[in-house]
């Protein structure tokens, strides 16, 4: 009988080549066996990986390919990359806007990986986006930008994960006080619906349970501290179950995310971007990985940033990196089993 045939890498950016992205990428293939890390296929500079390497003494060999179907077979015995030529030299802890043009191909290169099948999914490192806009990127974030390669028409859905929490921010990358001015029913609407999807085709889980937060002290308190659960929240959530989504809310999101509520819902939707970010990164800091909802394919990343300040030192953690490629894989694989 003919061996099942292997599944495509997971294709890894780049992210700021002057941040930890590199010092991670080479942590996580050196724990490959003992971690389970499945293959992957980095899009960065071969050279300045190898160089990487030897100054952080890693043995980490470090090989160019082809093609994303070398790396599975190459992957235990070397860190398999797809060229991407960088336009000025790295300095650990200094982005250089000259090569904000090979990031943003890395994450361009990635993304047609994935479309064309050579690839299960996208992993992406962090990226400075000020360095990035210094380059001339127009996009907020990662997530946004993933969202335009897709060419979705509505407003893409960031997910955070963590062992026992997920959470998802209707607004993302905007101000506090513009988080609030653009919170409407439809948009607390579309994030539940994608994200009961995800829940279902992406994690495996039948019936979603989904937790919605309030935006103000106390749900509002019957509009004595604000209107905003009476006229926009409660309404979503009623939308939501007439739908057949298994949401309830708003709940305050002071007494949301404490162990025993964190049972009883399988994700949280929150109004802001802080309100989902500092209760996950408080549960679980190091282990957190931010997911994009809706794609056509598969995305994580590592949630924290480019760590500017360790970049090159090899004090940098892998353990979010390995959580986000563990969960890349995992989607990917329900994907497929389910058809999708």
């Amino acid at each position: 009988m003919a061996a099942p045939p292997s599944r495509p890498p997971l294709a890894v950016t780049m992210g700021e080549p002057a941040g930890v992205g590199g010092d991670i990428i080479l942590k996580a293939w050196a724990v490959r066996r003992e971690a389970g890390v499945a293959p992957f296929v980095l899009l960065d500079d071969p050279d300045r990986l190898a160089a990487l390497a030897a100054r952080l003494g890693m043995d980490v060999p470090v090989r160019a390919v082809a093609s994303a179907g070398e790396a599975t077979g190459l992957f235990h015995e070397a860190l398999p990359v797809l060229p991407v030529a960088l336009a000025a030299p790295v300095v650990a802890g200094r982005p250089d806007p000259a090569n904000g043009a090979a990031v943003i191909a890395s994450i361009d290169r990635a993304v047609a990986l994935v479309q064309a099948g050579e690839a299960s999914a996208v992993v992406t490192n962090p990226i400075q986006k000020s360095s990035l806009y210094a380059a001339g990127f127009r996009h907020p974030g990662h997530t946004e930008y993933l969202a335009h390669l897709a060419g979705l028409a509505d407003e893409p859905i960031m997910m955070l994960a963590a062992a026992d929490l997920r959470v998802v921010p209707v607004t993302i990358h905007v101000s506090l006080r513009d988080a609030v001015d653009r919170l409407t029913t439809a948009a607390i609407v579309h994030a539940g619906r994608v994200t009961a999807a995800a829940l279902t085709r992406d994690f495996g889980i039948a019936r979603p349970r989904l937790a919605v937060a309030a935006l103000n002290p106390h749900a509002g308190e019957g509009g004595a501290m604000g209107r905003e659960e009476i006229d926009i929240i409660e309404p979503a959530v009623a939308a939501l179950r007439a739908e057949g989504i298994d949401a309830f809310g708003p709940r305050p999101s002071d007494t949301l995310f404490h162990a025993a509520a964190r049972a009883g819902f399988d994700a949280a939707l929150c109004m802001y971007h802080d309100q989902a970010l500092i209760p996950l990164k408080t549960v679980d800091f190091d282990s957190g990985v931010n997911i994009t909802l809706g794609l056509p394919f598969v995305r994580t990343s590592p949630d924290h940033g480019t760590a500017l300040d360790i970049a090159g030192t090899g004090r940098a953690s892998a353990v979010s990196l390995l959580a986000a490629l563990a969960t890349a894989d995992r989607m990917a694989n329900n994907r497929r089993g389910a058809g999708a």
